[in-house]
């Protein structure tokens, strides 16, 4: 009988260890599948946050577009990037923020004699413009700061978050040294400035959009064949020029060239106007001649053209990635629309609403080719 007992305890306790081995197996498989699904979890969430970062940046980039061509961003004299949230709020307030608008360049030169309420127009564009600044300040920070607190970085995007950080704080001032500009003598920006601040601007939305995309397609493309690399190799070389043009735009806009030579395709009846090295040394009509500095935008957008066509008909000609692909039709479709605008604006001697539409279309151009050089990584 003793022996029959300790037979039953030792069946018991057999039974028992396997019960113990099942569950921590299946706690072992539960795991292993919970990690990535968590990772995976993580990587979307932060995605989704990057691209609304991007959506407010590209709101940043045509709001002050809208600034510069009415003439409001010299209306705000000061930089307080925290007492300066507040506006104006009572009449002796905005009584004294006028009164330091006419002590500027702009005031005395273009607007003398303005009224306080014309004043307040041009006021409420520029806040709203740095407030919106403000904004994706802490859109960006606090969020930022509850990813690495509840340790949902994924690997490897810590550093670039944080370079985007700096870039962005680094915007901001140089947002305030470019209005500097133009409070001393001129009532014009630096041009120089101004291209900063929206190649600024631009490199901070490629490295979010880039970012995002690589959390949403982690897999890369499977490029194999020489065609396929030179494909690649175009992409990424395109993208770099939408860049530049994007510069060149920037000069366009900060010596106000738009308003010069509007007609196409000629420039004033001349293929290429006489004018184009006019100043000496040479060297000087590349930034501060308006005959020259159009005339290269316009020929970076005849290049970027003939390189978008290329680069679509390699895409559906190597193999490539099906997303690469209908990235390659968007970015010809906007490339088509951004060309159109760009000539009615210059045409119609830069309109607001044209002017902006292009501004906008700039970025969009830019987002299309980082997509299809994304999708050839």
């Amino acid at each position: 009988m003793p022996d029959c007992g300790r037979r039953v305890e030792c069946e018991g306790a057999a039974r028992g260890c396997v019960k113990i081995r099942a569950m921590d197996a299946s706690s072992s498989l539960a795991g292993r599948y919970a990690a990535p699904h968590a990772e995976a979890a993580s990587a979307r969430a932060v995605a989704v946050w990057l691209l609304i970062c991007c959506a407010l940046v590209f709101a940043m980039v045509v709001v002050g577009g809208v600034t510069r061509l009415t003439h409001s961003g010299l209306s705000i004299t000061e930089w307080q990037p925290i007492v300066g949230t507040l506006p104006p709020l009572t009449d002796g307030q905005w009584q004294e923020a006028f009164a330091k608008y006419q002590l500027t360049p702009e005031y005395r030169d273009v607007n003398r004699g303005m009224a306080l309420d014309a004043f307040k127009r041009i006021f409420w564009l520029e806040y709203f413009h740095r407030l919106l600044g403000r904004v994706i300040g802490i859109v960006f920070f606090v969020p930022l700061m509850w990813f690495i607190a509840r340790r949902r970085i994924p690997r490897g995007y810590a550093g670039p978050l944080a370079a985007i950080f700096v870039l962005g704080a680094l915007q901001g001032a140089v947002g305030w040294y470019m209005v500097q500009s133009g409070l001393v003598d001129d009532p014009r920006v630096s041009q120089f400035r101004l291209t900063a601040h929206l190649g600024i601007a631009f490199l901070i939305f490629g490295a979010m959009l880039w970012a995002a995309l690589s959390l949403l397609f982690p897999e890369r493309a499977p490029i194999a064949t020489s065609a396929q690399r030179s494909v690649r190799r175009f992409a990424w070389a395109l993208a770099a020029l939408v860049f530049v043009m994007v510069l060149s735009g920037g000069f366009v806009a900060g010596i106000r060239a738009g308003f010069a030579y509007n007609t196409f395709p000629l420039m004033n009846g001349a293929l290429v106007p006489p004018e184009l090295f006019m100043l000496e040394p040479h060297w000087k009509n590349f930034f501060w001649n308006m005959a020259t500095v159009q005339f290269d935008h316009r020929l970076i957008a005849l290049a970027l053209a003939l390189c978008v066509a290329a680069l679509w008909w390699k895409l559906g000609t190597a193999g490539t990635p099906a997303r690469a692909r209908v990235g390659g039709h968007l970015l010809l479709a906007l490339v088509a629309m951004q060309i159109a605008l760009g000539i009615a604006t210059l045409v119609y001697v830069v309109p607001l609403p044209l002017a902006a539409a292009h501004q906008a279309g700039a970025m969009l151009v830019f987002a299309a080719a980082l997509n299809v050089a994304h999708a050839l990584r």
